[in-house]
């Protein structure tokens, strides 16, 4: 076997077959007894035998029972045939993660929003990449951030849950709701070109949409999401223990307040409250100083106090929603907005009471912006609070526990589930962009094990003739179906869903019904 020699001197004198690694380290293969016999040597200051790491994520991987399904006695399952779409900051092309056995890159596709050039048929901005110009090595894009490479990895590295896969990727501009749909139309393009069975997975989130999955934004993923043989995979985002949703109850004639912070240095900062429409209430801002917008009825209204902005708008209800949004922005000069704030609500004629609040998420602002009184529920973000997309939230696998910052669904969700299950999410281990590997946190990062199983799951209905209508809402249900559930928990919950991630019980699940023919 080998071994790890540090030494001093002339080490190739003694004879060994000998790897130099500089003037101190080498590496020997010897049998035991000339391993014993090695110290002997005045040479040799110490020795060490090679131990096997832990690949990419093996501690997560096997958390959430991938390994099992991807080992030749088991399916054989590597996600080949399945196009994966990352939606997020780019990839690192260089990386040896996305590299096939035979040295060439598995990125199919690259759209990288940043860099003018030759877009994509049918968009106005970026440029586009061919698997051959990323063969050849001719694409200068770059993941500056790394989350991209790092979600890349996870969902479809050599060493994450579909190595097989191919890989298409976008770099977004923006954050932005628009960038994010166009994203998601040109990796629905790219898989239909080819003729193959596509997930796409957003790490991403906000805050600012009802959470009932009434946004247009929301709306559009949905139809994604029901185009072609596809599925999307949403993170559930970070908000779990952000204290950024408050929920409160309009009593008619009184008063409710809702305390919260702000320190930031963002020059602006919104508040997004949705009520029922059928209520009709007043809302006041008071602000660190004491000054007060007085209550304000409905009508777009835009107040100045000093330095700072204040700007109001009310939405009505559409034929995607019958609830009603009140939007406040915050703007003022860097740090200006910090201290106390009220956001006093007066009931006039209240049918129902209820109304929501969101501030922006912990990445927009961190958890020093934040209520008084949070209610941790519905802290889910946009867009997998929409009906269609597979929704992750995150847990440790070391303990088994739910992670306090993944978002939750909500105990009433007028019967719509809003999270779907949980998967690894602290302390992954993945490809650094740049080299190397680095361990990341965050349902960023839960978000891609679970598409990398989708991958697995098309693979082998799809791709290998098992199940040809293993898509969509199908891979949903069976994902949820095969989930780990504790006897001590009621589901689904708003912190896990149906459960945790076991894609060994999802494929047990799928084989049965095929045997049954069902």
């Amino acid at each position: 076997m080998e071994y790890i020699i540090k030494y001093t001197g002339d080490i190739l004198s003694l004879g060994y077959p000998t790897e130099l690694l500089d003037a101190q380290f080498a590496i020997m293969e010897l049998g035991d007894e000339a391993a014993e016999r090695l110290l002997e040597h005045w040479q040799v200051t110490s020795i060490e035998p090679a131990r096997r790491l832990s690949g990419l994520l093996d501690r997560s991987m096997e958390a959430a029972c991938i390994p099992p399904v991807q080992r030749a006695n088991g399916l054989g399952l590597t996600g080949r045939g399945v196009l994966i779409g990352i939606v997020d900051s780019g990839i690192d092309l260089n990386h040896p993660e996305f590299l096939g056995e035979d040295g060439i890159s598995r990125v199919a596709a690259l759209w990288d929003m940043t860099v003018e050039g030759t877009p994509p048929r049918g968009f106005l901005h970026g440029t586009a990449y061919t698997r051959e110009e990323i063969a050849a090595g001719l694409v200068s894009s770059v993941d500056q951030d790394g989350h991209g490479t790092a979600v890349a990895a996870i969902a479809a590295g050599r060493s994450g849950a579909a190595p097989g896969a191919s890989i298409a990727a976008v770099k977004l501009a923006s954050a932005r709701t628009t960038d994010i749909m166009r994203a998601v139309k040109y990796l629905l393009d790219q898989a239909e070109e080819r003729g193959m069975p596509c997930v796409v997975n957003l790490s991403y989130g906000t805050n600012c949409g009802s959470h009932q999955g009434q946004t247009l934004f929301e709306s559009y993923i949905d139809q994604s999401a029901q185009r072609g043989r596809s599925v999307v995979v949403c993170a559930a985002g970070n908000e779990g223990s952000g204290a950024h949703h408050f929920r409160g109850l309009l009593v008619e004639g009184g008063v409710t307040d809702a305390e919260f912070t702000i320190s930031t240095r963002r020059e602006q900062v919104y508040l997004s409250l949705w009520k029922n429409f059928a209520d009709e209430a007043a809302f006041e801002l008071v602000l660190p100083n004491g000054q007060t917008t007085g209550p304000l009825g409905e009508g777009a209204r835009f107040l100045r106090f000093g330095s700072i902005r204040v700007s109001v708008f009310y939405g009505v209800p559409t034929h995607y929603t019958a609830t009603q949004e009140a939007l406040f922005l915050l703007s003022a000069p860097a740090g200006e907005l910090d201290g106390l704030w009220k956001l006093r609500c007066y009931g006039r004629k209240v049918a129902d009471g209820r109304f929501d609040v969101w501030l922006p998420t912990i990445e927009e602002v961190s958890d020093r912006t934040a209520f008084l009184q949070p209610e941790p529920d519905l802290t889910i973000t946009l867009p997998a609070t929409a009906l269609y997309p597979i929704s992750v939230g995150g847990f440790r696998p070391e303990t088994e526990t739910i992670s306090p910052f993944s978002g939750r669904g909500d105990q009433d969700c007028a019967g719509r589930v809003l999270l779907d299950l949980a998967a690894p999410a602290e302390a992954v281990r993945s490809a650094k962009s740049g080299g190397g590997y680095d361990t990341f946190t965050g349902t960023s990062m839960a978000a891609p094990f679970v598409s990398g199983a989708a991958a697995l799951m098309m693979e082998w209905g799809i791709v290998q003739g098992n199940d040809l209508f293993l898509y969509g809402q199908r891979v949903k249900a069976f994902l949820c179906k095969g989930a780990l559930r504790s006897p001590f928990l009621d589901y689904p919950n708003p912190l896990w869903g149906y459960g945790r991630l076991n894609l060994c019980g999802t494929m047990n699940e799928l084989v049965s019904h095929l045997e049954r023919g069902l």
